[in-house]
């Protein structure tokens, strides 16, 4: 156990459940769309386009949908933001959640999450199945800070400093997961031990080699 680390903070999608950027591939390959070009557009102007304004809840899904068509019709390939909604839902890693676990045992537990006013719970489940089991993830967390709750999204430097005034841990004392890079660097200006999740296995070496805990 690394005693100089006090909490684990994790990233939802993509982290504890499988990426919604899989499925936007699936689908763009299905339209003839350039690989990726969903992920391009939502980097685009990324603190007011209109996937950052519905992930602070500056807009209404209804306004979403028509301003996110319009952004990719401009880009070259028209998709409704209801389509993209419809494809955030990720699959619950077990691997994964046994880990987060296995942290709770030792350690504080977060999640900071963007999302949307959309599906069922933190993790936007399309089902009741789904939304059971990402409810039975979010009881594990001490703590859950979801954007469209607070009004502020990552990389916000604002989220995470949320994150750990309620945690009651100086950044210095954190570890913080996830799959964007965009989102791990003012994490780590602000002190944070980053981890960049690529793939379960490094993820959980990495962790492992940080806490000095054999997962």
């Amino acid at each position: 156990m690394n005693t100089s680390i006090q909490a684990v903070l994790w990233d939802f999608g993509g982290v504890l459940t499988s990426s919604p950027f899989e499925a936007f591939n699936r689908y763009e390959m299905q339209h003839g769309i350039p690989r990726d070009f969903i992920r391009r557009v939502n980097a685009a102007n990324p603190e007011n386009n209109a996937w950052a304004q519905f992930e602070s809840s500056r807009i209404t899904p209804e306004q979403f949908d028509s301003a996110f068509e319009n952004e990719t019709r401009l880009a070259g390939h028209a998709i409704a933001g209801r389509v993209v909604i419809g494809m955030l839902s990720g699959t619950v890693r077990p691997r994964m959640v046994e880990v987060l676990k296995r942290c709770k045992q030792e350690y504080r537990v977060a999640c900071i999450t963007n999302n949307v006013k959309a599906g069922d719970g933190p993790g936007m489940a399309r089902n009741a199945a789904d939304a059971a089991r990402v409810r039975a993830v979010m009881s594990l967390f001490d703590l859950v800070i979801e954007s469209r709750h607070e009004g502020v999204r990552k990389p916000d430097p604002r989220i995470y400093q949320i994150a750990c005034e309620r945690l009651n841990v100086e950044p210095a004392r954190v570890v913080f997961l996830d799959d964007l890079g965009i989102n791990l660097k003012p994490a780590r200006q602000l002190g944070m031990t980053t981890i960049k999740v690529e793939s379960e296995q490094q993820a959980i070496a990495e962790l492992s080699d940080i806490l000095d805990i054999r997962f």
